[in-house]
């Protein structure tokens, strides 16, 4: 999982965030989870900052050592819980591209967002909630395009005032 707010252990490093859980839940040796440290730092765009320590990194940068967090036990699925939301827009971009990289590898990303043109460009399905209800779901296309939906398309209606759509 990754959670909006990077949460990632202040007293240790970018790759000591990574191989702490790889050596004690998953019984990888130190040489072992370094090395998967290291992949996903360079995955994330991140191997030159493996000896930072959280206070050093950018907000952006925490988020993608959660994902290379994330990323290293290999899993079915990641859960994005608003990976965005206490970010500059600068910052966002570059989480969205890891995002983006993660979804055309073929990667399965359950993603809560309010970053409606990211999730209509690379999701393969959306669900729209308001008040811990489903109120619609289907392709982007679908829900943006054609709302079923009262609630959906007064939704999507606002945010074409503010975005593009």
């Amino acid at each position: 999982m990754v959670f909006q707010d990077s949460n990632l252990f202040a007293h240790l490093t970018a790759k000591k965030n990574i191989t702490l859980g790889l050596k004690k839940v998953l019984g990888l040796s130190a040489d072992e989870a370094e090395e998967k440290a290291i992949e996903h730092l360079e995955q994330v765009g991140l191997a030159d900052q493996r000896d930072s320590y959280p206070a050093e990194l950018s907000g952006g940068q925490k988020q993608r050592v959660g994902i290379a967090r994330a990323l290293a036990i290999d899993p079915e699925l990641i859960l994005f819980d608003e990976p965005t939301s206490a970010l500059d827009p600068e910052l966002i971009a570059e989480v969205l591209s890891v995002m983006r990289d993660l979804a055309e590898q073929g990667t399965t990303m359950l993603c809560v967002t309010h970053q409606m043109d990211f999730a209509r460009s690379v999701a393969s399905r959306l669900t729209f909630l308001e008040d811990g209800e489903i109120r619609e779901r289907g392709p982007p296309e679908q829900l943006f395009e054609n709302p079923s939906h009262e609630r959906t398309k007064q939704f999507l209606g606002e945010l074409a005032e503010e975005y593009w759509w």
